[in-house]
């Protein structure tokens, strides 16, 4: 029950009067005073969404376009700034010397007649190159943090899986297998034979470590001709280095240097080569300024073999790309320099 009161007035005088209601479902909760609640939006600027809350309101089915969207999200949240496209290719630091890539005195004769065996300089290191270091060493004592820490980590795998006498012996045998794999090549190159006859019977046999790497290449050996130099040394004496060159040959009519890879793993891309393309053109700009070669090489080719033979990937390089590269070993040359000054000095500190 609930008794309400109200004021009536008896005979100019003002009594109280009690009438009793009855009250369903009465809760005395809302009897409590709270404090109201605000909003979190009652704070927002409402100008600055009225045009949203028109358009949303205005329209059952929405008629906006992203370009309107996008405008719309320009005008509460402000203008967006895009940041800038990541470039696919690392920026180029250019050396401090660019040192030319062709040889200014040397004619680049795309014609020249080629007649006469391959060339093959033997390495000798007792006529003055006892000092001379080679592109393998060069690229290997300059490589990047990232490039030593897969490295290290792929030598801890190994050394793991097969220990530290397995993996010596595992070292040993790739060293065994590319030599033996080189040496093939060559002796098809240098005798002018093709890879396989017309006669099974008549087919070369060779070591079955090596047979599988010989399939993968037999279609690259059908577009290579008129070799002029296998298993060569090159000598660049202006900026001291030196390298042995795999081939020097025509590849699909284009004269090149050509490298031999073998490999397990498919390397069906330039980027799978890691280093290989810059030894490619530190070894072609050593023959470009070497006195023991007539002519000059503006192209490059990586050739990966694969142990089971499945076809060997042609990596080629372009004149403009091998000029880049140029360029990054100039780069790698110039740290290895830095390095044996730097090991000099602290040499010789030590013995003052």
């Amino acid at each position: 029950m609930f008794i309400l009161k109200r004021i009536v007035s008896a005979g100019g005088v003002m009594v109280p009067q009690c009438i009793p209601l009855p009250v369903r479902n009465f809760s005395a909760c809302h009897c409590l005073s709270s404090p109201k609640r605000r909003s979190p939006y009652s704070v927002e600027d409402s100008e600055r969404y009225s045009s949203l809350v028109k358009s949303v309101i205005s329209n059952r089915v929405s008629a906006q376009t992203p370009e309107s969207l996008q405008a719309e999200d320009e005008h509460i949240y402000g203008r967006i700034v895009k940041a800038q496209t990541p470039s696919t290719r690392p920026e180029m630091r250019e050396p401090r010397s660019l040192h030319p890539f062709l040889h200014s005195e040397k004619t680049l004769e795309t014609e020249e007649p080629e007649s006469g065996p391959p060339a093959r300089i033997v390495l000798e290191r007792g006529q003055g190159r006892s000092s001379v270091p080679s592109v393998t060493r060069i690229l290997q004592q300059t490589l990047s943090p990232e490039q030593i820490f897969y490295l290290e980590r792929w030598k801890r795998k190994m050394i793991a899986e097969l220990g530290e006498d397995g993996f010596k012996e595992y070292c040993q045998n790739l060293f065994r297998q590319g030599h033996c794999f080189h040496s093939a090549v060559e002796d098809i190159l240098t005798s002018g034979e093709k890879w396989k006859n017309e006669h099974p019977s008549e087919t070369k046999e060779y070591p079955p470590e090596i047979q599988g790497y010989m399939e993968s290449i037999s279609h690259i050996l059908e577009d290579v001709s008129a070799v002029r130099a296998t298993e060569s040394t090159v000598q660049h004496n202006t900026l001291n280095y030196l390298g042995i060159v795999d081939c020097v040959a025509r590849y699909r009519g284009v004269l090149c240097v050509i490298d031999w890879k073998t490999s397990e793993k498919p390397k069906p891309f330039l980027s799978n080569t890691y280093d290989n393309p810059i030894q490619v053109a530190a070894y072609a700009g050593a023959l470009n300024s070497d006195y023991n070669y007539k002519y000059q090489v503006e192209n490059g080719l990586i050739v990966v073999a694969y142990k089971d033979g499945s076809p060997a990937h042609a990596h080629q390089l372009k004149s403009e790309l091998m000029l880049e590269y140029w360029k990054t070993w100039l780069l790698r040359l110039e740290v290895f320099t830095e390095q044996r000054s730097s090991h000099a000095s602290s040499a010789f500190s030590e013995k003052r």
